[in-house]
């Protein structure tokens, strides 16, 4: 009778299988990030397959990225969107077909030029500049938000 079970309505957007890797310059140090990112990762696996690939320096985070890959810098001078605006984004870069949609952390000093040059986008968390644990998880909850917003569920609200 109009009444819809929670978390139904509009279709779910397709999310192709796309492996999402977190990429980030050295290991994560504090407990609370390793926790939440560990959390916010099983989460994830339901939906895609999602890791994150800590490697030792800017040449290494460079040679991992592969021909074909999409790359997304997280950077406080790059985009700001809306959760909402971020999984419409999601979901055109997963459409596209990529094996491998990588979302990159810069080391202390950010990006340099070649690698910059190189992204898809530049994507803002927040105007603010945060530790870079931090980041990971804020951006694996992001992520998790955007699944959970294209497949209809009640876990993001507006308003």
């Amino acid at each position: 009778m109009g009444l819809e079970p929670k978390g139904l309505g509009a279709e779910p957007k397709l999310t192709p299988q796309v492996e999402i890797i977190l990429l980030v310059v050295g290991s994560t140090q504090v407990e609370y990030a390793k926790e939440g990112i560990a959390d916010f990762g099983k989460r994830l696996n339901h939906y895609t397959r999602f890791r994150v690939e800590a490697v030792r320096d800017r040449a290494a985070q460079k040679s991992f990225v592969k021909a074909g890959d999409v790359v997304v810098l997280l950077d406080e001078r790059g985009t700001h969107l809306t959760s909402v605006a971020f999984a419409d984004r999601l979901q055109k870069w997963m459409n596209a077909g990529p094996k491998r949609l990588i979302f990159a952390v810069g080391d202390a000093y950010g990006f340099d030029a070649e690698f910059r040059a190189g992204a898809s986008f530049e994507l803002a968390l927040s105007a603010m500049t945060f530790p870079h644990d931090l980041v990971r998880v804020l951006f694996a909850e992001q992520l998790y938000r955007a699944f959970s917003i294209l497949r209809n569920e009640p876990y993001h609200h507006e308003g």
